[in-house]
C-alpha cells in the first residue's frame, strides 16, 4: 500500500488544541472491525461495551517535562527534546539551534527561551545519530525537568505549554517516568471511571511503553513497507502476562488502552507466543510496524484517539479494524466534528477477523 492511501482532509479546526474540563466527556466513536458498523456515543458508554471477563491493558508511562530551553557558550539559542532517560543519568535528546553545538560544549538551562539567567549546565558528550548525548555538568537533568522543564506538548497544539498541561497530558494512572509523548488513549479515563469499571468486574494490567518523540516524524517513503520505524522501550511484566492468561481462560477480550498497548503486547508476542495467544515476559527496545497484512496475535479490541493522516498510527487502525472500514469512520468522523489528536476524542474498535 502506498502512505497516499492513508490522506483524508482534516479541517484545521477539529484539531484539539485543548483538553475538555472532564477527561470523560468526550465521544466515543464505536467501529465494528467485523461488520464494518460505526455508532456514536459518549465516552462513558464504554462501561456498556465491556464485560466482567474483559481485560483493560493500560500503558502506565508518565510523561517527563522534557522541553528544555537553553544558551550555548557562544550566545546561541537552544531548545532541548529530551528522548530517552538514561541509568548513568545523562540523556538523548533532540536540539534545535541555528548551528549545532559541538561535542564537550556547554549548554546553559534557562527558564525559558528568552531568558538568560541559569542554574544548571549540560554538557554535549557525543551524538548517537540525530540525537544528542547530553550529561549534566551542574545539578541533575531531574532538577532541571521539575524547576525549568516543560511538557513536550505535540508539533500540532499551537500554544505554549500550560501548568494545567502538567497533569491534563498526563494519564491519571502514570508511574514510570520516560515519555516525552501521553499515550493519550488513556487521557480519557479518570478515577471514578475505573472505579466503576472494577466493581463491573473488568480486570485492568500494565505494560510500559515510553513514547518517543519519534511518534509524530511523518511516513517519508511512498511503499509503507519500505518505512523504518522508530525505536521504543517496552516492558510487559509476569503480572500481564498471567492476566492475559486468566482473560483467556474465561473468555474475555484483551483490550488494548493505545496504540502504545498495542504495540506492546504485539512486540511480547513476536517474541514469543503459547498455544493460548499469551505473549512471553519482553523487556527491550520495539521497532514493530503494524500496517495492513499484519497479524494481531493478542489484541482483540482497542481504545485509541484519532491520528494524524498519513501516520503509522492510522496504519496500525486500519490494520487491526481493516483499511475500508477504518476510512469510512474517519470520514464520519471528520463530517460529524470529533476532535482530533492528543486532546480529542477517541474510538473503540473491535479487530477484523
Amino acid at each position: 500500500m502506498k502512505t497516499a492511501d492513508f490522506y483524508f482532509d482534516l479541517p484545521e479546526h477539529l484539531i484539539a488544541q485543548s483538553p475538555l474540563e472532564e477527561r470523560t466527556s468526550s465521544r466515543l466513536l464505536v467501529l465494528d472491525g467485523a461488520t464494518g458498523n460505526i455508532d456514536h456515543r459518549q465516552f462513558l458508554d464504554i462501561e456498556s461495551l465491556l464485560t466482567p471477563n474483559d481485560l483493560l491493558v493500560f500503558n502506565n508511562t508518565r510523561v517527563i517535562p522534557a522541553r528544555l530551553y537553553g544558551q550555548k557558550q557562544t550566545g546561541g539559542r537552544v531548545e532541548i527534546l529530551i528522548e530517552r532517560l538514561r541509568g548513568d543519568g545523562s540523556v538523548l535528546a533532540h536540539v534545535r539551534a541555528s548551528k549545532s553545538p559541538k561535542e564537550g560544549s556547554l549548554v546553559f538551562i534557562t527558564a525559558d527561551q528568552d531568558s538568560d539567567i541559569s542554574d544548571f549546565t549540560l554538557r554535549v558528550r557525543g551524538r548517537e545519530g540525530a540525537l544528542f548525548e547530553l550529561e549534566a555538568e551542574t545539578g541533575t537533568v531531574s532538577q532541571m525537568m521539575r524547576l525549568y522543564g516543560h511538557m513536550p506538548l505535540p508539533p500540532y497544539i499551537e500554544r505554549a505549554d500550560t501548568a494545567e498541561d502538567r497533569e491534563r497530558y498526563q494519564t491519571v494512572y502514570a508511574e514510570r517516568e520516560g515519555a516525552v509523548a501521553a499515550p493519550t488513549a488513556g487521557l480519557h479515563f479518570d478515577e471514578a471511571l475505573l472505579s466503576r469499571l472494577r466493581v463491573k468486574g473488568v480486570q485492568t494490567a500494565f505494560v510500559t511503553l515510553h513514547v518517543g518523540a519519534g511518534t509524530f516524524q511523518p511516513v517519508r517513503v511512498d511503499d509503507i513497507t519500505n518505512h523504518k520505524m522508530h525505536s521504543e522501550w517496552i516492558e510487559v511484566d509476569q503480572s500481564c502476562i498471567e492476566a492475559i492468561r486468566a482473560c483467556r481462560e474465561r473468555g474475555g477480550r484483551v483490550v488494548a488502552v493505545g496504540t502504545t498497548s498495542v504495540r506492546s503486547l504485539e512486540s511480547a508476542a513476536a517474541a514469543g507466543l503459547d498455544s493460548d495467544r499469551c505473549p512471553e515476559v519482553f523487556e527491550g527496545d520495539s521497532d514493530i510496524f503494524l500496517y495492513p497484512g499484519c497479524t494481531f496475535r493478542v489484541v482483540d479490541a482497542m481504545v485509541t484517539n484519532f491520528h494524524l493522516p498519513e501516520s503509522t498510527l492510522i496504519m496500525l487502525v486500519s490494520a487491526f479494524a481493516g483499511y475500508e472500514e477504518t476510512m469510512t469512520a474517519y470520514a464520519q468522523a471528520v463530517r460529524k466534528e470529533y476532535r482530533f489528536f492528543s486532546y480529542g476524542d477517541a474510538m473503540f474498535v473491535t479487530h477484523k477477523p
